[in-house]
């Protein structure tokens, strides 16, 4: 597997691998229509607010056998924005090994993310602690996720 930077051909590998990660592995902790309004739209308004993100943070995508399995984005101050990973390549470090490169890139005395239900054991597996519960609304539906911080 191969960590690397982000490319604005990676684009719209990124966009499939996310609403495939949600439709598939997501699916265990929610509802069919949390996870419609969870992808929303890919539309230009959309896929510019991601594209400008990722020129903003550091994003990095992992490849293996040229095939896009996994990308994160983190800001400047230490905030973990999106870490998606394939549904075939789950439990197999893709998602480890992206979050260590990035808090490396990024030394910060604290990191914070916003995990889904699904992703919250993963980050506490990373020294991750939940400072909150909280609903996040999208297309009129309420979702919960955890506020998260690793204390460095």
């Amino acid at each position: 597997m191969i960590i690397r930077n982000y490319q604005p051909t990676d684009f719209d590998a990124m966009r499939q691998l996310f609403r495939r990660t949600i439709q598939t592995v997501n699916a265990q902790d929610y509802t069919p229509a949390q996870l419609t309004a969870w992808i929303g739209s890919d539309d230009a308004a959309t896929r510019e607010r991601w594209q400008t993100a990722f020129a903003a943070h550091t994003t990095l995508v992992a490849v293996q056998a040229d095939q896009l399995v996994g990308f994160a984005d983190m800001s400047a101050t230490g905030y973990l924005d999106r870490l998606y990973v394939h549904a075939d390549y789950q439990h197999q470090g893709v998602a480890h090994a992206l979050v260590t490169v990035l808090e490396r890139a990024i030394p910060v005395k604290r990191y914070e993310t916003a995990a889904s239900i699904t992703a919250r054991p993963f980050f506490e597996r990373q020294g991750y602690h939940v400072i909150r519960a909280q609903q996040v609304e999208r297309a009129g539906i309420k979702l919960t996720n955890y506020l998260m911080q690793k204390n460095v």
